[in-house]
């Protein structure tokens, strides 16, 4: 630390202070009530520098730019577009490399928007804030704030510095920004010993992100700027270096194997056409450059760019907002998702499930904070009316609570709304709380049974009131009744309450408090507990004659335990009323979601920031976990626990609970390097390292903060996770889509390569089939846009029934290989070379050597390698028809249904037709007209290829069937 004559002292770490009086923290971070003077503020801030999050050096836009116009396939594109350029095809030239263009822009648009959590980070912080110096409160702004300035914190302010608590008056904190938990922490200045607490749950520290929900306190800075939590998370994701997703991973390993493959191709055709053709050295080499750009699919980056972009769109209709087009992949080859619970898995409303008194238990309808429901048991609904009991026990717990409830515009609170059951809150809004979501769960039960909060308190004012205190783990609240008696109203944890209570209120009156009736109300508070419901136990007693006079008179100390109106003398004699339980409940789709993860074959492991017996209620109530054995990690236990150690335990079910951000960092690093590829929701500050590391980053659009936003690629709208499961099905097609491109623009080559095949073996006997322009028309022309289709393609039935993909397995695999080359290419070839030789057989066969390069080439020879040319084309409908699907028939799906690709196949035929018919186009791609004969020909074909393929489908869809019996 920096004293005023530029010597440093003793620095303490926020734990060290945590456990220090209220005047060991001033002497060890010398300073005082008063604050620092201002000359000490100016020293300290030179020696530790401003309270500002830093931001890691980024690549220049320069260089971010290149990168998208240099890597590999966009280096096959410049060369086939110049390759286009030198056949004289300049249009097509000029739209490859304009799709060049719009995809580096793409790319470069991506890196640029990366990175700006550490900017979102350094907004949250407050811009000013209120502190002690030279003895004056003075407004100064957030960056010139130093370790030891005492912070004044009041409700709603933002918290800069991570600090030790001196003063606090029912100070509760929103730390959900760190803890990703929304119930508010209490705090005190009282010294804490933080042995087994997490730093959000030591109650006399606070920090930096987080701000003030309600009361106010003072507190000495500790940590600022980089030192603080919110710093070092700033670091953390800084440090997370952005790689590649498993699609970009697998598309650069595509186009190597197509760079060596259409290499490979072009050489042996340039020899073979030397060899036994025996063609000058320029027209062999044009030639083989021609084979070399059939074999270069030119249309995959646009197929991939345009196949994420409609499976963007399809995903923003089902709530998931994409920010990196790669991200919507790598969901389709999710094989973990770590998930938050609250506000994720579960609504992120606390709602009182069931009521215990000592005659009945109540289980209450209806879920949220609007009040529609009900309260039921034996059969029937319940209201205040009907039991005295109930009416006491849910008033209590109403007037002994400091949350508001605020109805949309347009909605009413009254009796009979209040029990009106199974609607929503309202139309245009839902119901918004201030306060402990806790405390507002209560007025909601309250409202329920059939009684207006705000009328009761109303009726009975707060005269008093002992705040919460996590030591009495109780709050109590003194009312006045209309018989002009005082009533002291408790809730607090059951084990507490029940302690102190002598009697137990029933439908006889109260009786005295026995072992059996304690026994049974611990049963029923442990049977709650072990569903994950929190329970609060509820007492009420009524002041004697001198209490009552204390609290009139507003003279009692209530911090003195000798005073009237301590907690110690208040709280005794208690008349236990009753237990409300209560849970914060899944949503209702989420169960659905969780099945069908594990259908698809994807894990659920929940990291959250709650405790562990109500995680694995929940994780059990939705079915991520079973009914056996569930191991409970806890934040204290994984800090010492070594990677091994984690590892075995991500072997089986386990629930993270506790979790401080670097340790989910951790946890998703140890799946990774088991090899899988993990998908991470989040909402807070602390979750955006781990989003930022794993595969695929989810983060809430509701209720996650900019932090998280955009560390993430996804954002829920929602913040549901069952919006993830169907952002997974869309990622799922679009690899699907991505390798129904390749099968359909692979198979063409085959058509392609094989006349020319032909025409080498043959010594040039059999004149070439197809001219090196016409094979670059189908690959740059007719081609594109069917295959465009292919990447606009739905989600195929059954595709989440299927394993996650296996990151290793290679888009260009064997059976896609198989199926294009020697099934539809196959296909394609026959008919190929079957309309070549039927032009042929028709007109005589031609005498012309090496027409195919000849300007002067004969009409028959040029009809027959039109014929060739149109033949591919229209193989090529069919077999757009038939990758459509992999499995199931494609008349099912409808073959017209795919808007995009049936616009393609009427501009492919369209642009045949201009090619084939236009006088000044025929001399361009040496084609000639086409007669009706040749058309009739040409309309049996791609019926013909459809055919065939749907009896192949019908054949495995029965074996499977017949296999899995």
């Amino acid at each position: 630390m920096i004293v005023s004559n530029g010597t440093r002292a003793s620095s303490y770490s926020m734990d060290e202070v945590s456990v220090m009086t209220t005047g060991q923290v001033y002497e060890a971070l010398q300073t005082t009530e008063g604050g620092l003077s201002a000359t000490e503020a100016r020293i300290r801030l030179g020696a530790y520098g401003r309270n500002v999050i830093e931001e890691r050096r980024r690549t220049p836009a320069a260089l971010l730019l290149l990168k998208g116009f240099t890597h590999l396939m966009a280096l096959l594109l410049w060369a086939a577009g110049a390759v286009a350029f030198v056949a004289g095809l300049t249009e097509l030239g000029v739209a490859v490399w304009l799709v060049n263009v719009i995809n580096g822009v793409f790319s470069f648009w991506q890196e640029y928007r990366a990175g700006k959590a550490a900017e979102a980070l350094k907004d949250m912080l407050p811009q000013h804030v209120n502190v002690m110096r030279d003895g004056e409160r003075v407004r100064i702004l957030a960056q010139d704030v130093v370790p030891g300035d005492v912070l004044i914190l009041e409700e709603g302010d933002s918290i800069c510095a991570d600090a030790r608590l001196v003063a606090a008056s029912d100070l509760q904190v929103n730390q959900s920004t760190l803890n990703g938990e929304s119930t508010p922490a209490r705090k005190r200045a009282d010294a804490v010993d933080v042995g087994g607490l997490t730093a959000a749950e030591i109650p006399d520290l606070v920090y930096a992100g987080t701000s003030v929900a309600q009361g106010h306190g003072r507190a000495v800075a500790v940590c600022t700027g980089m030192t603080t939590r919110f710093g070092r998370i700033a670091r953390l994701t800084q440090s997370v270096e952005d790689k590649p997703s498993p699609l970009q991973v697998e598309l650069n390993h595509l186009t190597r194997q197509i760079t060596v493959f259409a290499a490979c191709i072009g050489t042996a055709f340039l020899l073979l056409d030397i060899l036994f053709v025996h063609n000058p050295l320029a027209q062999a080499f044009l030639f083989a450059l021609g084979m070399m750009v059939a074999f270069i699919p030119e249309g995959l980056l646009p197929t991939v760019t345009l196949s994420l972009a409609m499976a963007v769109q399809r995903m923003a209709k089902r709530n998931a907002l994409v920010k990196r087009l790669s991200s919507v992949e790598s969901l389709g080859c999710t094989s973990v998702i770590c998930t938050d619970k609250t506000g994720t898995l579960t609504r992120n409303e606390m709602t009182v499930e069931a009521l215990w008194t000592a005659r009945r238990e109540y289980r209450v309808t209806g879920l949220g904070y609007a009040p529609r429901g009900a309260v039921e048991a034996e059969g029937r609904v319940w209201t205040a009316r009907d039991d005295a009991v109930l009416r006491d026990l849910v008033g209590a717990a109403a007037l002994c609570t400091n949350a508001h409830l605020h109805a949309p515009s347009g909605e009413e609170r009254d009796g009979s709304a209040a029990v009106r059951e199974h609607h929503d809150a309202s139309a245009d809004g839902r119901w918004q709380v201030y306060g402990d979501p806790t405390e507002a769960c209560l007025l909601v039960a309250c409202g329920k049974a059939g009684l207006d909060p705000d009328a009761l308190a109303d009726v009975m004012p707060r005269m008093f009131e002992l705040p919460f205190d996590s030591r009495r783990k109780r709050m109590s609240v003194v009312n006045a009744m209309p018989d002009g008696t005082l009533r002291l109203n408790v809730k607090g944890a059951p084990n507490e309450v029940v302690a102190l209570a002598t009697h137990v209120a029933t439908d006889a009156g109260d009786v005295p408090m026995t072992a059996a009736l304690r026994e049974r109300i611990m049963a029923a508070n442990d049977a709650y507990a072990d569903r994950g419901l929190r329970v609060l136990a509820v007492a009420r007693r009524t002041l004697d004659a001198d209490e009552a006079r204390a609290v009139s008179s507003g003279v009692p100390d209530a911090g003195d335990a000798s005073a009237p109106l301590s907690a110690e003398r208040m709280e005794r004699g208690l008349t236990l009323l009753g237990l409300e339980a209560m849970v914060d409940p899944p949503r209702p789709e989420v169960a659905r979601a969780v099945e069908q993860c594990h259908t698809a074959g994807i894990r659920i492991i929940m990291i959250t920031g709650d405790y562990g017996r109500t995680a694995v209620a929940i994780a059990r109530r939705i079915g991520i976990v079973g009914a056996g054995d569930v191991r409970v990690v806890s934040g204290p236990e994984l800090s010492t626990m070594g990677d091994a150690e984690l590892t075995e335990a991500l072997r089986g079910d386990v629930v993270f609970a506790r979790m401080a951000p670097e340790q989910k960092l951790r946890v998703v690093t140890c799946l990774q390097r088991m090899g899988q590829i993990v998908a991470t929701t989040g909402d807070g500050v602390n979750d955006a390292p781990a989003l930022k590391k794993a595969d695929v980053g989810v983060a809430m659009g509701m209720a996650g903060t900019d932090v998280a936003k955009e560390a993430a690629d996804i954002i829920l709208a929602d913040d549901n996770f069952a919006s993830i499961v169907a952002a997974i099905e869309e990622g799922r097609a679009v690899y699907a889509n991505i390798r129904r491109f390749l099968l359909y623009i692979l198979n063409s080559n085959v058509p392609e390569a094989v006349p020319s095949a032909v025409y080498l073996f043959s010594g040039g006997m059999v004149p070439l089939p197809l001219t090196t322009m016409q094979i670059l028309t189908i690959d740059l022309g007719t081609d594109m846009l069917p295959a465009l289709g292919l990447g606009t393609e739905p989600p195929e039935d059954g595709v989440m029934d299927q394993p996650p993909r296996d990151p290793r397995e290679r888009l260009l695999d064997r059976p896609t290989l198989v199926k294009a080359f020697l099934w539809y290419g196959l296909l394609g070839t026959v008919a190929s070379l079957a309309g070549y030789f039927l032009v042929n057989v028709l007109h005589g066969w031609p005498h012309v050597p090496l027409a195919g390069m000849t300007d002067d080439a004969d009409p028959v020879y040029v009809a027959a390698t039109t014929m060739t040319l149109a033949s591919i084309v229209f193989a090529q409908i069919g077999a757009v028809w038939n990758c459509r699907t992999s499995r199931s028939s494609a008349l099912r799906a409808g073959l017209f249904s795919n808007r995009t690709i049936t616009v393609g196949i009427v501009a492919e035929i369209a642009l045949l037709v201009l090619i084939t018919e236009v006088p000044a186009l025929q001399g361009v791609f040496h084609t000639a007209p086409l007669e009706f004969a040749d058309y009739c020909y040409l309309a049996c074909i791609p019926f013909a290829v459809l055919g065939i393929e749907e009896l192949r489908k019908l054949v495995c869809r029965v074996h499977a069937r017949r296999a899995a019996r």
